[in-house]
C-alpha cells in the first residue's frame, strides 16, 4: 500500500491551497490509511486558533483540521523551525496536537512516503 503525505507550505489566507489540501486529505483519508500531514513554512498558520477569516471575507475552514482524528489521521508534524521563525511556540494552543519536529527530522519522515502531495 502507498504511503500518501500531504505538505501543507501555504498560510490559510490568501489563496486557497490549504482548503484544498484539507478537501484532499479528507478524501484520501476515506482510502489510504497510511497517511503524513506535514505544517511547515507559512503551512504552520493552518494551526493556529482564534483566526477570523470573516474580517476579510474568507471561509473559515482552520477548525476543521480538528476533525482529523475522527478520519484516524493521526501522523501530524509540524516544523519547529518554521513556527520559531514566526515567532511562535508550542503554547499557542494550536488547533492540532502535532508532533513539532527539526526540519532535518521531519525531512527524514517524509522521505519515506511512497506519495507527497504539496498545497
Amino acid at each position: 500500500m502507498n504511503r500518501i503525505a500531504f505538505v501543507f507550505t501555504h498560510g490559510p489566507h490568501g489563496d486557497a491551497a490549504g482548503r484544498e489540501g484539507l478537501d484532499a486529505l479528507l478524501a484520501t483519508s476515506a482510502l489510504a490509511e497510511d497517511i503524513g500531514v506535514f505544517f511547515i513554512a507559512d503551512g504552520v498558520l493552518l494551526l493556529l486558533p482564534q483566526q477570523q477569516p470573516a474580517q476579510i471575507l474568507a471561509r473559515d475552514f482552520v477548525a476543521t483540521f480538528g476533525v482529523l482524528s475522527l478520519y484516524d489521521v493521526d501522523r501530524l508534524y509540524l516544523c519547529a523551525d518554521s513556527a520559531a521563525e514566526r515567532g511562535l511556540d508550542a503554547d499557542a494552543g494550536w488547533v492540532l496536537d502535532a508532533e513539532w519536529l527539526p526540519a532535518a527530522d521531519w525531512r527524514q519522515r517524509l522521505a519515506a512516503y511512497d506519495t507527497v502531495l504539496t498545497f
